[in-house]
């Protein structure tokens, strides 16, 4: 496996006082990780090495490719090799249970996506709202206000990689309690997502009901796309939203919190499920 930091020289330079000092730095690695299914290539991303299957497995699932982690029967890492001849573990190939299909054609944009867009290159804007087979608006949850800004904290407490290189963003996914189920980190923060839902499938079927998206970055469309499609009816932001992606909250029935920090949060859809008493 792929380191997950690395050493690389740096200069630093203090202009009030006139300083420049070399030493070594610590930062997250980038490498970029292509997903295959039955040996066809589906999609390149930009990552940071390590828990490649569940992101892998969360793509495929917030895609609305598979249904389940069973639709899948086996993944495993190809032995493409580096110029030096050393293995690099940047191909997941993963095989389809029998009788199982993609659900649908991979979109124009999964062929190609990069640690920090996204919804950036997508042939339109239609062609990402991917349908959800889930009734997210439904769910019945209820959270406290108390809980859910206390949940960038609990998160932040986790980041062991950010604290080492302040290059990655985290996810996590938290009951209504606010205990954290699963925590990943990226260089991406939509591999981040990809990567707890896809550590998540392992351990319970879609739809995730009754939990919580929280997210150290802003909330972009393509995460509460990514919430929609599994069935995570909240999603918490430490950043902004954006326009669209506070429209499709709405469309959805998702509760979307952004500019969320201990006592305060701003919400932008969906109030109904956060107790504030």
């Amino acid at each position: 496996m792929g380191r997950v930091t690395t050493r690389v020289p740096r200069t630093r330079v203090d202009l009030e006082i006139g300083s420049s000092v070399r030493r070594p730095d610590t930062v997250a690695v980038e490498e970029p990780l292509e997903v295959r299914v039955d040996d066809v290539a589906l999609a390149t991303t930009m990552r940071t090495p390590g828990d490649d299957f569940d992101l892998a497995l969360g793509h495929l699932l917030t895609e609305g490719l598979v249904r389940s982690a069973a639709d899948v029967a086996t993944m495993m890492h190809c032995t493409d090799l580096a110029e030096d001849g050393s293995p690099t573990f940047n191909v997941v190939d993963a095989t389809l249970a029998p009788g199982v299909t993609l659900d649908r054609p991979a979109r124009e944009r999964t062929e190609t996506m990069t640690s920090a867009c996204g919804v950036c290159g997508s042939a339109s804007i239609d062609a990402v709202r991917t349908a959800s087979r889930v009734d997210v608006a439904a769910d019945p949850v209820t959270v406290p206000g108390a809980v859910l800004a206390g949940l960038p904290d609990a998160l932040r407490e986790q980041q062991q990689t950010f604290d080492r290189t302040g290059g990655t963003h985290a996810a996590g996914l938290a009951d209504s309690t606010g205990r954290l189920l699963v925590v990943r980190e990226d260089v991406g923060r939509h591999n981040a997502v990809d990567k707890v839902v896809g550590a998540a499938a392992r351990e319970t079927l879609p739809p995730f009901s009754g939990t919580v998206l929280v997210v150290s970055a802003r909330a972009s469309f393509e995460i509460v796309q990514k919430a929609a499609v599994v069935g995570i009816p909240v999603v918490v932001a430490v950043g902004a939203p954006t326009s669209l992606a506070v429209e499709f909250a709405e469309e959805s029935g998702i509760t979307l919190c952004a500019f969320v920090r201990a006592p305060r949060y701003s919400v932008y859809s969906r109030p109904d499920r956060l107790a504030t008493a």
